[in-house]
């Protein structure tokens, strides 16, 4: 493509449909969610407990500052020091962002194995993309096995933390998908292509 005023114009515009696409497909994929276990009032609570600690802060500040703190779910009652990784390398931005974590608590726990599992290698950072994609894939698990007690979860987190241990790094996450989309496939779940497990 040449760079002239037309060629620079043609670009912004790709640009901006590609940014426009990717917000439609995130509003999407949040309306296809399960709803949160816990109820917002109480979620609303945990975050007003949380204005006396300074963010951003880890998550051995938030266990240190709430960590006995109970939040009742469908599931049975949580502390949050179950839910959040008692550890430095767990960075929270905002009291939101620990309410968004423990808002679900199946995936929080799974989360926080994992993380704990990471804090445990030497010379390697578990990063948000990273972090993220790992998550992503338990809600994917979660909103696929939703009526299945959450063995999805468990054992795709059993799976990562036996990587880590056995072989001393991180699995990247096309791998964890894979992996979780073959426990979906081995127990009658479908999984479309296009889906995020469809890998």
């Amino acid at each position: 493509m040449a760079d002239d005023k037309s060629g620079r114009e043609k670009q912004a515009r790709d640009a901006d449909r590609r940014q426009r696409e990717r917000e439609i497909a995130m509003e999407l994929e949040r309306g296809d969610e399960p709803e949160p276990p816990i109820e917002p009032a109480v979620l609303a609570d945990l975050e007003s407990e949380l204005e006396s600690v300074s963010f951003p802060a880890t998550g051995s500040d938030v266990i240190a500052a709430v960590g006995n703190r109970e939040i009742e779910s469908v599931d049975g009652p949580y502390t949050v020091e179950e839910l959040v990784a008692d550890t430095d390398a767990e960075r929270f931005d905002t009291p939101e962002s620990v309410r968004v974590r423990v808002q679900r608590p199946t995936i929080a726990t799974a989360m926080k194995r994992v993380v704990e599992a990471a804090g445990t290698l030497r010379n390697e950072e578990f990063g948000d993309s990273q972090r993220t994609a790992y998550e992503k894939t338990f809600r994917e698990l979660k909103a696929i096995d939703a009526d299945d007690e959450d063995e999805g979860i468990r054992a795709v987190a059993d799976w990562i933390v036996g990587r880590i241990h056995e072989q001393g790094k991180l699995p990247g996450s096309r791998a964890v998908r894979r992996q979780a989309a073959e426990f979906c496939r081995e127990n009658g779940y479908e999984i479309r292509n296009d889906e995020w497990l469809g890998i």
